[in-house]
């Protein structure tokens, strides 16, 4: 037993000082966090929420942050335990995403101290680079193509393909991002499932004569079919060879996924709009799903995403981490680490960010022929630049809605 009085006196613990929120529209809006330790060292998270930005802001701002200063930054997973379980009133997606900038920013601080990008905190990289995907969309069958080649032009080698819809307007995956739209009320889009199951995999015949065998191609249907419908359209896609069929039922009712797998050898691909582990598990465990496309800005980050990994890697489901516009560079910056470190690591979706961006949010991933990576910087290896974020305020706006053709709301 060591000597009590020779032994070397003991580093004070590293506290949390201060937690700033900063809300910020660079060309969309984004809710960051920045957790600033005594002695200097500070991290930074994404808890951005498209369309409900505000809510994840003062849910840090007047109940996560003041339960944070004087704790160790070092104690993530009790740091996350603490936060989720002690609400009594836990999870859902404005409080997993406070969660989730709460966490990224804890890990950022431990590669930080530790001289380390996280993927090494992760366990080393599996990989050189985490294939990724884009959006490919058009009002034609002609314009989708076209938009695919220039992508695969690039070095893309997995693309998202969406097209129009005769007689149906503003089709999803079709027209601009939705972004801030001032005090206006949503966009409403509308949508019939006939002429959808028509159309759809007429465009994939298409693209294949097109493009051939070689790019990887598929479709979001964005949770809109109904069980029989997204089991009709998987078994009338199988001649295209999809590397997966993305988000084909609402989220609530995951029995129905058998249904389509009875019916179906398209791989199926579910998860974004999931907030925690339990959601994704009948999924994985029964393999109900091929690929688990979870939000890291929306499960609680890092600590929740690799649990699902690690459960996934088990029954052969791949990792698909979502990867919109509507997060920001510091949240894509985390799906790469993770993708990097993961043994069952399948695609990462990527979409790149305007300029502006980056001046507000330098240090996102960078994309080379087809591959996301990420520096070696310590921790994620990005930054906020307070400065650049204060020039570019919020700016109210909602996702858009659909109806049906006789009005009625359906999911969009």
């Amino acid at each position: 037993m060591a000597d009590p009085q020779t032994e070397a006196p003991r580093k004070a613990t590293m506290k949390i000082q201060e937690v700033r929120t900063i809300v910020t529209c660079p060309g969309r809006n984004f809710v960051l966090l920045k957790i600033i330790t005594d002695e200097g060292v500070y991290g930074v998270g994404d808890g951005t929420l498209n369309g409900r930005e505000l809510a994840v802001a003062k849910a840090l701002e007047e109940h996560i942050a003041p339960l944070l200063i004087g704790r160790d930054p070092d104690q993530i997973e009790d740091t996350w335990q603490y936060l989720f379980r002690g609400t009594y009133w836990r999870g859902g997606p404005v409080l997993n995403s406070a969660l989730a900038a709460v966490d990224l920013a804890l890990w950022d601080i431990k590669g930080k101290r530790a001289g380390m990008p996280l993927y090494s905190l992760l366990g080393g990289k599996t990989r050189n680079g985490a294939v990724c995907y884009t959006h490919a969309h058009g009002e034609s069958f002609e314009e989708v193509t076209d938009r695919a080649r220039e992508f695969i032009d690039r070095g893309f080698k997995v693309v998202r393909c969406q097209s129009a819809i005769p007689g149906i307007a503003n089709t999803y995956g079709t027209g601009k991002a939705s972004g801030p739209h001032g005090e206006s009320l949503p966009l409403v889009e509308t949508w019939e499932p006939t002429p959808y199951l028509k159309t759809v995999p007429r465009l994939f015949e298409h693209l294949r004569n097109e493009l051939g065998d070689e790019v990887e191609l598929f479709h979001d249907v964005h949770e809109r079919l109904t069980p029989i419908q997204a089991a009709q359209l998987a078994k009338a896609l199988e001649p295209h060879r999809l590397i997966f069929l993305e988000d084909p039922l609402r989220p609530e009712h995951k029995e129905s996924f058998r249904v389509i797998r009875q019916h179906s050898t398209t791989p199926i691909g579910m998860g974004e709009l999931f907030t925690n582990k339990w959601e994704c598990l009948p999924l994985i465990t029964e393999q109900l799903i091929d690929y688990i496309r979870c939000d890291l800005a929306h499960i609680g980050g890092i600590t929740e995403a690799k649990k699902i990994a690690t459960v996934a890697e088990c029954y052969h489901v791949q990792t698909a981490w979502h990867g919109p516009p509507d997060i920001a560079p510091i949240t894509h910056a985390a799906n790469v680490h993770l993708d990097l470190a993961i043994p069952n690591f399948g695609v990462q979706e990527w979409i790149e960010h305007p300029p502006e961006v980056a001046e507000v949010i330098p240090g996102g991933p960078t994309f080379e022929d087809g591959y996301l990576t990420v520096s070696d910087a310590p921790g994620l290896g990005c930054d906020i630049n307070e400065d650049a974020a204060k020039k570019y305020p919020y700016q109210r706006g909602y996702l858009p809605t659909t109806r049906r053709a006789d009005g009625a709301v359906h999911d969009w």
